[in-house]
């Protein structure tokens, strides 16, 4: 380990070592209990109060100072993904199909950095350091809220920080506006008469409406939204009859995917459309259709105000040469929103630098680069300051 101008050789060095435990112990959303543990009982050791169980796993350390009214929330994400992980590396996941493939060891290990740093700083006002569970997908953060935390822990702003392979080391991207897409589900079960593959007149076709519907849907995009809206529509599965048995027509063929898009009038749109399409199909082909839009998380849009915090505290602590204030946003979607959309929030890309050969994230070849750790670290710390100063 090199000293960095942001931390000694010797803290770096824990700090791997911290992360490099928990990645090698990954846990599911919700059974976080090991990581939950370890934040809890160093977050204690710090000095700070500390509450857990909070949505499940989730854990909230509180660092008060001063007479400041003002409170912020720093939120990182503890969970790991069902995967497999193939990195062959000394400290790889020695849980059977559990990874951290999107860094979130990495996330939890600068953001506890970062209260335990802070403990030795002055400033005025609240910071509620939040771990999250159950990120990917399961929800965490609306058990969260449902949980009363920003009841029980009220906060005049809310800031989330990802990591970003690609992006050069110690960069860090803070742009107002659409960050992360909203992450929908839907599902559509035609339901026919099925019928012998060599009679479908004797039938209602339920597998040629599913292909006339898909064919339909990827022109939702292309055709009813605004060209200058993104917007996503993918078919991601589908389940219809039986391989051992090819001279029969099914009577039900179920289909399911994801929507994303960064705005609620297209969001509602993308809802609308799909269902119009599926019952347009089904009347069309005298069969029967049913819908689902199930509404998982809304879109991360950064606030203004919090945004140029953020903006402000990556030039202080990572110098202005550091800070991106134009980046593109990701159809990919992050349950900080569910703070966002009730507080201000921000949330912001660090720079990984060079990754492992297909070391993106959510693959089974990712390792989050422990480089990285002083500039998350320094600009944690750095948005308290300027925040709480």
């Amino acid at each position: 380990m090199q000293n960095t101008p942001l931390m000694t050789a010797e803290t770096l060095a824990e700090l791997t070592a911290l992360r490099r435990d928990l990645h090698a112990h990954p846990e599911l959303g919700f059974a976080e209990h090991r990581t939950a543990a370890i934040v809890a009982d160093r977050l204690r050791k710090a000095g700070l109060e500390v509450e857990t169980g909070i949505g499940g796993t989730g854990v909230v350390g509180t660092l008060r100072k001063g007479n400041g009214n003002r409170a912020i929330a720093l939120r990182a994400d503890m969970d790991a993904l069902a995967m497999p992980e193939e990195t062959g590396l000394p400290y790889a996941s020695t849980t059977a199909g559990a990874m951290h493939a999107c860094g979130h060891d990495g996330h939890t290990t600068m953001l506890l950095a970062a209260a335990e740093a802070m403990v030795d700083q002055d400033f005025s006002g609240t910071v509620h350091f939040v771990f999250q569970p159950a990120e990917e997908g399961r929800g965490g953060a609306k058990a969260m809220i449902e949980d009363g935390i920003l009841d029980r822990f009220p906060v005049d702003a809310a800031y989330g920080l990802h990591n970003m392979p690609g992006l050069d080391l110690g960069v860090l991207a803070a742009v107002e506006g659409p960050q992360l897409a909203s992450s929908d589900s839907w599902s559509v079960s035609f339901r026919g008469i099925g019928s012998h593959g060599a009679k479908p007149h004797q039938g209602r076709d339920a597998v040629t409406a599913a292909g006339v519907f898909l064919s339909q849907i990827h022109s939702i995009v292309a055709r009813e939204v605004d060209p200058l809206e993104p917007a996503v529509i993918s078919a991601c599965a589908l389940s219809a009859g039986d391989f051992a048995a090819l001279n029969v027509i099914p009577d039900t063929v179920k289909i399911g995917g994801t929507a994303r898009a960064y705005s609620a009038g297209v969001r509602d749109q993308l809802e609308a459309a799909i269902g119009r399409h599926a019952s347009g199909v089904a009347t069309g082909f005298g069969i029967e259709a049913d819908y689902t839009f199930l509404r998982r998380i809304p879109p991360v849009v950064n606030a203004a105000t919090p945004t140029k915090i953020a903006q402000l505290a990556a030039v202080n602590a990572l110098g202005a040469g550091n800070l991106r204030t134009a980046f593109p946003p990701s159809t990919a979607g992050d349950d900080f929103a569910e703070f966002g959309t009730r507080v201000p929030g921000a949330y912001v890309w660090l720079g990984m630098g060079e990754t492992r050969e297909n070391g993106q994230h959510h693959n089974t070849n990712y390792d989050f680069n422990d480089a990285c750790i002083p500039y998350g670290v320094a600009y944690w710390c750095a948005v308290i300051a300027k925040e709480l100063g």
